[in-house]
């Protein structure tokens, strides 16, 4: 295709081998060539049997891609432009990003940190003064 491998993410990346292309018909604008085209482009990829993606990442692309998946294929669709080498880029790109997101490592959890007193301090001092600001504008003594 574009001759350029897609990264998922540092030295892996997307095997042409693996994937599996499906064209049709595409909806919406282009005239009358739109009727004998098939611009609309179908990228299937078998996460469950490739042998691209390091153990750990393909066990967590499984689990966190698993609403998307039929049978261990994620699939993904292009069809916004009216060339279909413009949607194969575009659907390659799009599986790349799925993939680099599914497989990218969970973040690292937050440590819980403690507030220093003397902000703690410096907060109500500050809510006591302007509370003071507010009572003294009450208009009792304003002839």
């Amino acid at each position: 295709m574009s001759g350029s491998p897609h990264v998922i993410r540092g030295s892996v990346s997307l095997p042409e081998a693996e994937l599996m292309w499906r064209f049709s018909r595409s909806s919406g604008p282009g005239g009358q060539h739109v009727n004998t085209s098939d611009s609309q482009v179908e990228l299937r990829f078998d996460l469950a049997k490739t042998q691209a993606l390091p153990e750990v990442w393909k066990e967590r692309a499984l689990e966190r891609l698993a609403s998307r998946l039929v049978g261990g294929v994620v699939t993904v669709r292009s069809s916004e432009h009216r060339s279909q080498w413009r949607n194969r880029e575009t659907a390659l790109v799009r599986m790349a990003s799925l993939l680099a997101e599914a497989t990218a490592p969970p973040p690292r959890p937050r440590r819980a940190t403690k507030i220093p007193r003397g902000i703690n301090e410096r907060r109500l001092r500050q809510k006591k003064q302007r509370a003071q600001t507010k009572r003294g504008r009450d208009g009792r003594d304003w002839s």
